[in-house]
């Protein structure tokens, strides 16, 4: 008869209090198995009360039993070594950021459930007693945390299982009895169902807020694929184009010195024939000339009178007609002419780069809309435009870029004064309380906002009241102290609008600029930080341009406001959202 073959786990012959191989077993009067010493140390930490329990089955025993080796099981397990056991998952084992079982001793398992009533966590093994034991049907099991004592109340040590509503935190009963008897309570679990519902709307809207995220950026991935794409495509027409255009260039270039050269070549040619002739004539003449004289000098008359008629012929005309020289003969005409074709050429290109240019900056990769939780580019964000979008044409688009100021009471001088959450700021006769601050303007009513402006476009509306007002943005960097050389405007760290009445002036590095526009108490002030642009309207039905600056900006730039010395002057921030 075959040998049957029996599995064997070895957790059917693990201690389960330390959760090792049984050492020196023994059995309690309940038939549950320990190692000696672990049994003996569990009932050690319980000899004051006098009653003592089986960590499995929590069955009590008194007085203390009387312990013996359980030879038979120790034979068992000593076979069971020599045969060999695989050793236990690693895994189970609690590791960094895991809860350890509160019941092993030597390294600990990891935690599966906490029990809320004994406040211990128990690993698979020393969590059986919970699922199994009549006396745990009452206690509460979650899934393994840390910190259990953070469950407790601190003044009563009871477990927190009452929500106060009143004040917002989690008690135990006895508080409920005592200091907050007359508060709104309810119990934890009732709490945290209305919670719950909360919870999952604020879970529903972040991710329909993300499946909207990854949707834009899916768009933009798909934007600038698009974009690069495009940019590729005329990149290689453009540059096929300007090569066809510089081979035509060249070819004229060519036909221009080739023509200068042939021109050079026949009219040389010419030239030299004429010489020719003219040479040969020459000689004929000089020639009959010494003739002429030979027979001047003779003695003999008779040879005189015989070659008199013969020499003294009249000259015939010639072939040759008369020639005049040209003596200021060169092509500068052709080279006027093809530097004229330069200058058009020029010219030309100019004014169609002017059309590209434009062509290209008004292709943008997206705009920026409202949202009804997010309706305003914040002021900190910087966002990348690959190519720049089109110039606000009404304050509709304006609004697009709006953006949250608030002001900032380490800069305010102490004749200000800041109210409506920082978002208003009125001249005071009397000095306010200020404790003193390195940003703080100390000799002029001036402040600063805590947000800084770059890379981006924003804009923002004040109004303003009395006879006079500054509105400008200014480097980190302006001094706070002394005369003129803080005042917005009167530095190369500073631009600003003056408003007083009907008339305005703009100001920067102590240069003005007047400007003639009706009153308008609402101002609105657009910034294009990576245009350099820095503009100021009139607000009212229609945007009314009362300045513009253009610049380069090098540094981040916080908005300034500066108050007439009339005493209730104000400057208010508008809410635009």
């Amino acid at each position: 008869m075959a040998e049957a073959n029996i599995l064997v786990g070895e957790d059917q012959f693990s201690c389960p209090v330390c959760l090792e191989i049984l050492k020196d077993p023994v059995t309690t009067a309940c038939g549950h198995c320990y190692c000696m010493g672990c049994i003996k140390n569990y009932w050690d930490q319980t000899d004051h009360t006098g009653v003592y329990s089986c960590p499995e089955c929590r069955e009590t025993f008194t007085p203390r039993p009387v312990l013996r080796r359980n030879t038979m099981l120790a034979e068992v397990v000593e076979k069971l070594k020599q045969t060999g056991f695989n050793p236990p998952p690693a895994q189970s084992y609690a590791g960094p950021g895991d809860v350890p079982c509160d019941f092993c001793t030597g390294r600990k398992f990891k935690a599966v459930k906490s029990c809320l009533t004994c406040l211990a966590s128990y690993c698979e093994t020393h969590v059986k007693p919970h699922y199994e034991g009549a006396a745990f049907k009452r206690h509460k099991l979650i899934n393994a945390i840390g910190n259990l004592d953070q469950k407790l109340c601190a003044e009563h040590q009871k477990v927190l299982e009452v929500f106060c509503r009143t004040d917002q935190t989690c008690i135990c009963l006895l508080c409920s009895d005592q200091e907050h008897k007359s508060h709104d309570t309810v119990s934890a679990e009732t709490e945290r169902t209305g919670k719950q519902k909360q919870l999952g709307e604020t879970q529903t809207e972040i991710q329909q807020r993300i499946q909207e995220r990854l949707k834009e950026v899916e768009e933009l991935k798909q934007a600038v694929e698009s974009l690069k794409r495009s940019a590729r495509r005329e990149m290689q027409e453009s540059e096929k184009i300007f090569s066809e255009l510089i081979r035509s260039i060249e070819k004229i270039h060519t036909e221009v010195i080739e023509l200068i050269g042939a021109n050079k070549k026949v009219a040389v040619n010419e030239a030299e024939g004429l010489m020719k002739k003219l040479e040969h004539e020459i000689a004929e003449l000089r020639r009959r000339n010494a003739e002429l004289k030979q027979l001047s000098e003779t003695e003999d008359h008779i040879h005189f009178l015989q070659n008199f008629q013969s020499l003294c012929a009249p000259l015939e005309a010639g072939n040759l007609p008369s020639i005049t020289v040209n003596t200021d003969i060169y092509f500068g005409a052709v080279r006027k002419a093809v530097s004229e074709l330069k200058s058009h050429i020029e010219d030309f290109c100019k004014g169609e780069l002017v059309k590209i240019n434009k062509t290209v900056n008004e292709t943008a990769v997206y705009t920026l809309g409202s949202r009804s939780s997010d309706r305003c580019l914040k002021v900190n964000e910087v966002a990348v435009y690959s190519l720049q979008a089109p110039e606000p044409r009404n304050r509709a688009e304006f609004l697009k870029y709006s953006c949250q100021l608030t002001l900032d009471p380490n800069t305010a001088n102490r004749k200000l004064f800041l109210s409506e959450g920082n978002r208003k700021v009125t001249r005071r006769s009397e000095t306010q309380p200020y404790p003193d601050h390195p940003e703080r303007f100390d000799s002029k009513a001036q402040v600063l906002c805590r947000e800084c402006l770059s890379g981006t476009r924003c804009y923002w509306e004040i109004e303003w009241n009395r006879e006079w007002v500054s509105i400008g943005v200014t480097y980190k960097g302006i001094s706070r102290k002394g005369d003129r050389s803080c005042l917005f405007g009167y530095n190369d760290k500073s631009w600003s609008l003056h408003c007083s009445g009907s008339r305005y002036s703009a100001w920067h590095n102590s240069n003005e600029s007047l400007v003639a526009a009706p009153h308008s108490p609402r101002i609105g002030v657009y910034l294009d930080f990576n245009a350099g642009t820095l503009s100021f309207y009139g607000v009212s039905d229609t945007m009314t341009l009362l300045h513009r600056f253009q610049t380069t900006f090098t540094e981040p730039l916080y908005p300034g406001f500066r108050l007439h010395w009339h005493s209730d002057s104000t400057v208010a921030i508008c809410q635009l959202n």
